[in-house]
């Protein structure tokens, strides 16, 4: 009896159920009518592929394409190239930009650049002195900078120098 009772409550709530879904199908069928009313925009062609033309490489007086092009100066051997024989500075040991001028001292017409280390030492330097890991040569002091020329690789096995310069700490 309970079983026929349980039975009799599904089958009704199904019934319920199915009759919540209407059949009403006139949206959907009205949606198609308009998708299939709307005017069709022509498609461009598929773009027509180029036969394919080989270039013969005709050296002459063209360099090699696959060899990368030295200066002359670093074939031979010549140019700027640091000198390896002197004794090397302390301030040489650290990069340029940890360096810190923190002041500047006129003594018997000389002048001098107080530098800071990243050790927190102070070095006193002047025109002539080296600075920096690229062989920095100071050619000039002022009150706002240290300028020097430094000597760096070139990527061909040789160097080439380049302007550089320390500016003094603003604190």
């Amino acid at each position: 009896m309970i079983a026929r009772k349980l039975h009799c409550g599904l089958l009704l709530v199904a019934v319920t159920l199915l009759g919540a879904c209407s059949s009403d199908m006139d949206e959907l069928q009205q949606y198609i009518a308009q998708v299939k009313a709307r005017k069709s925009t022509k498609i461009d062609p598929i773009p027509q592929i180029k036969q394919y033309e080989a270039f013969a490489y005709v050296a002459g007086d063209r360099r090699e394409p696959f060899t990368p092009s030295v200066p002359e100066s670093a074939r031979n051997g010549e140019g700027v190239r640091p000198d390896m024989s002197r004794n090397r500075e302390p301030l040489e040991e650290f990069p340029l930009d940890a360096l810190k001028m923190v002041g500047l001292i006129d003594y018997n017409k000389i002048v001098y650049a107080l530098v800071r280390a990243p050790d927190g030492v102070i070095h006193r330097v002047s025109v002539g002195n080296y600075i920096g890991q690229n062989f920095g040569k100071i050619t000039r002091i002022s009150e706002s900078e240290i300028s020097l020329d430094e000597i760096v690789p070139d990527g061909f096995g040789g160097f080439k120098e380049q302007p550089a310069s320390l500016a003094a700490d603003q604190k």
